[in-house]
């Protein structure tokens, strides 16, 4: 009994430490925490009971965790577009941080059976099909997966998504004239976690968007974001 009340001490004792450090400005958001190792050592404490206090923190959003890098505090979570469509570059931008891509996929291929219900289309018909990882200084904020009927967007193939994202692009070629939105917290399969740096219980918030243009569906998205890197905000105006 006296063990695990002891066990309990230390790891709380680790988490107010580190939250004493963030809350006076110490540790200031991006900034690195000392790891498992070091707390064990500092607190003479097992790396067990090191993890357990930064797990619970990171649960609690206030540091970030990333797979083989280490954790880090943990930014207040931006508000991101829900009904407004607009890039991510320039949400990222509107919170003070800095834009890069990866650029996984980026192809013509075959429309399957799946992707044609969703969008309308034939079997035997082609599709423009784009992944890629969005990043704020680095650090991996959305894993975004496009399907764009080619009638819409011709020249979708040929951008440079280095210098223009996805969004910004359709956007100026196909005006939307309407949208649905499915919203869903997921966990992520190992491909996509391994995309996003984030470990296997992490949760995702996953939005589902179909997008219509010129009087047919024009794409279907799956955006997904660590929940505790982004977060989403809806507003609607009635007209």
């Amino acid at each position: 009994m006296v063990g695990s009340e002891q066990v309990f001490a230390l790891y709380e004792k680790i988490k107010k430490s580190v939250v004493k450090d963030i809350d006076s400005g110490k540790l200031k958001p991006d900034d690195k925490v000392p790891s498992e190792t070091q707390l064990a050592k500092l607190f003479n404490a097992s790396r067990m009971t090191a993890n357990r206090a930064l797990k619970e923190l990171t649960e609690e959003s206030r540091i970030v965790r990333i797979q083989g890098v280490g954790s880090f505090v943990a930014r207040p979570k931006p508000d991101a577009a829900l009904l407004e469509i607009k890039s991510i570059a320039k949400e990222i931008a509107d919170w003070g941080g800095v834009h890069s891509s990866q650029i996984l996929i980026l192809k013509e291929e075959k429309v399957t059976e799946q992707i044609a219900q969703k969008m309308n289309l034939n079997i035997e018909d082609t599709i423009f099909h784009s992944i890629i990882v969005h990043k704020d200084r680095g650090i991996c904020v959305q894993y975004s997966e496009r399907f764009i009927n080619p009638k819409v967007a011709p020249d979708y193939l040929s951008q440079n998504f280095k210098k223009i994202t996805p969004s910004d692009y359709l956007l100026g070629v196909a005006p939307i004239q309407a949208a649905e939105h499915i919203i869903e917290a997921v966990n992520c399969n190992k491909e996509i976690q391994k995309y996003l740096k984030i470990q296997p219980d992490e949760p995702c918030l996953s939005l589902k968007r179909r997008t219509w243009s010129f009087d047919r569906v024009a794409t279907y998205s799956i955006i997904i974001s660590p929940g505790s890197r982004y977060k989403l905000k809806g507003k609607f105006i009635r007209g």
